[in-house]
């Protein structure tokens, strides 16, 4: 494998330096990208940037190379992450449908809601199968999609009788992809989930989050690294709370249909070294339990079962009728997802497609209901013999262990099959509308819903005055429209609030298109108007803003760092934002904002000697005074 890759990205090499038309053939890139794939997949990742730079040199689209420019980014991560990897010990791995992986982690029993449920309605996403919400919790952690389809993470907590209204968590814990499988830690001081978009090698990698107490939120997510994070699709991080093992879900060398549930010795004070060697690194991510034999991937068991065959042909019957629900309910599930696909906007192809589908799904329906139903008339007999022979039997207590599936017993750790939750049913408190103040043209203008103007300078365009009130009719589809009136009894109004020059006189042309020819700019400060000289002499008194760059080795922040910088917004510069970054193959965080020059030098003073070797202070903008 090795030697035909360096022979690939050689002979690529010298094609284009021989033949330069070569750039244009679609087939050798598409070549080049596919080898960086299979590179990367195998943990050769020095080879697979070479790769994709390559392709990228070639590409002459450009949306085409900014996607190449991702896939180099995840390679030169690959290479970052493998000096900071663990080697835990691997208790056990065994092998799960993808379907219901999530019901043999040793959690409580009736923890899991299948999806769709209330708060992921579409169940969409290939990986993200159920929602954990123990009965009785006062929060739940849960990925739902926003209107474009990304999954985001919300959270939402009991209070009195109703659960508040979901909310996102804060803007380090988004990207522009999915984030799955939020789970919180025992103490709640720590948030573990997979993500697709953040800092990391290529599908789902594995974070971790800590409650940041001096700043109220979460704070920015870690990659957890090798081995597990992988190429591959790895989600679902759990500590369990006996503080005995860590467990994870992964996709690595599985079918499509399939993931991989690895239990790992817990560390807590994990021991990180460089793995150069990209065999090694591979083994290691392999994850094979030492003990590793066919009890791994055997069959399964059923705890304590009675050896009364009357009594085993109930069980087996009763496993009958799990099955068949467990079908009918997926059958009923993907039809519910079908036709919400045809509900959104599809092509006439994709649109035929769903409705067939939709068709063979509703065709399904009727007969498997027949099956089920013969299914349970015959349950219902076998428990009538059991009555009348006089048999002892306990319905619920069997039905629930003919639900327990033990798989890889033999191997010394059992995974056992949990039944999934009832249906939720949350009842949520009515979100609060709020009034959307930024300048539009609407089908139908708006009031404003509240008159009174922000501090400090703004700029506003005046649409007219009456000598009595306006209509919506009058405001010809512009929002929001602000009313006041002067001590002469007549009304003005006017239109929007904009902070700067530029930006009211960006939305003019607009406001004169919609009807308004005579619109004219206003500017207020603290709501009183004044002259536009003096709105342009205020704006030109600005101060200037600065921020602080840090780039750590090995991509992480240490806690220190990001402490200094918490205690920076704590001691009166305000909030502190921290956002990460990807420049040339490095991952900066970059802090701020700061008022002074003066404390943003003793915050990356305090940064340094935090450890952090490459720190600098830069002027990124002007804030008005007021």
């Amino acid at each position: 494998m090795n030697i035909y890759f360096t022979c690939v990205l050689a002979a690529f090499a010298a094609s284009f330096a021989d033949a330069p038309h070569l750039a244009a053939d679609d087939t050798v890139r598409d070549s080049l990208v596919r080898a960086g794939d299979s590179l990367r997949m195998e943990y050769r990742f020095t080879e697979a940037r070479d790769a994709y730079l390559m392709a990228a040199e070639a590409e002459p689209d450009s949306l085409r190379r900014l996607e190449l420019a991702d896939k180099v980014l995840l390679a030169e991560n690959g290479m970052n992450m493998s000096g900071f990897v663990s080697t835990p010990e691997v208790v056990a791995r065994h092998r799960f449908s993808l379907s219901d992986f999530y019901l043999f982690y040793p959690l409580p029993d009736r923890v899991w809601a299948p999806v769709p449920n209330q708060l992921d309605t579409l169940g969409a996403n290939p990986f993200s199968r159920a929602v954990y919400a123990p009965e009785g919790c006062g929060e739940i952690y849960f990925s739902a999609p926003d209107t474009t389809g990304v999954m985001n993470i919300h959270r939402t907590e009991f209070r009195d009788s109703l659960w508040t209204v979901p909310e996102l968590l804060n803007e380090s814990m988004m990207s522009s992809s999915d984030e799955i499988y939020p789970m919180l830690s025992a103490d709640g001081k720590t948030l573990y989930f997979a993500s697709s978009g953040l800092y990391g090698v290529g599908g789902y990698d594995i974070y971790v989050s800590s409650w940041d107490e001096s700043r109220g939120e979460w704070g920015v997510p870690v990659n957890m690294g090798f081995p597990y994070s992988s190429p591959a699709d790895d989600f679902l991080f759990i500590n369990t709370d006996d503080g005995r093992y860590s467990v994870f879900a992964s996709n690595r060398n599985c079918p499509a249909d399939s993931v991989d549930v690895f239990v790992i010795e817990y560390d807590d004070m994990p021991v990180r070294k460089r793995i150069s060697d990209e065999s090694q690194l591979r083994d290691l991510c392999r994850l094979a339990p030492d003990a590793e034999n066919g009890g791994m991937r055997g069959g399964s068991a059923h705890g304590s079962i009675p050896d009364n065959p009357e009594i085993r042909r109930y069980m087996s019957t009763v496993s009958g009728v799990r099955e068949l629900r467990d079908s009918l309910s997926d059958c009923l599930g993907r039809l519910d997802s079908v036709r919400a696909k045809l509900s959104s906007g599809l092509s006439a192809e994709e649109r035929a497609e769903a409705e067939s589908m939709a068709a063979d799904l509703e065709a399904m329906v009727p007969s498997l209901r027949d099956t089920l139903d013969k299914a349970m008339a015959v349950l219902q007999k076998i428990e009538m013999e059991f009555l009348f022979n006089g048999v002892a039997f306990d319905p619920d207590k069997l039905e629930a262990e003919a639900d327990r599936e033990v798989v890889g017993a033999s191997s010394g750790y059992a995974f056992t099959r949990m039944n999934p939750r009832e249906a939720l049913d949350l009842r949520f408190e009515v979100p609060e509308k709020k009034f959307d103040y930024s300048f539009m043209v609407l089908p139908e203008g708006r009031f404003a819903e509240n008159n009174t103007l922000p501090s400090g300078l703004v700029y506003q365009i005046q649409i007219f005055s009456l000598s009595k009130k306006a209509t919506v009719r009058q405001l010809n589809g512009l929002s929001p429209v602000f009313e006041t009136r002067t001590s002469s009894g007549r009304y003005i109004y006017r239109v929007g609030v904009f902070r700067t020059y530029n930006d009211v006189l960006s939305k003019l042309n607009a406001v004169k298109k919609a009807g308004f020819k005579t619109a004219f700019v206003v500017p207020l400060k603290d709501g009183q108007v004044i002259k536009l000289a003096a709105a342009r002499a205020l704006e030109a008194e600005e101060k200037p803003v600065y921020q602080i760059r840090m780039t750590p080795d090995g991509g992480v922040l240490p806690e220190l760092a990001l402490k200094a910088v918490s205690q920076a917004g704590a001691d009166g510069s305000g909030h502190m934002d921290i956002a990460r970054v990807e420049e040339d193959g490095k991952t900066i965080y970059v802090a701020g904002p700061f008022r002074s020059l003066e404390k943003a030098e003793e915050t990356a003073a305090a940064v340094r000697a935090a450890g952090v070797p490459e720190v600098s202070v830069t002027k990124v903008g002007k804030v008005t005074s007021k």
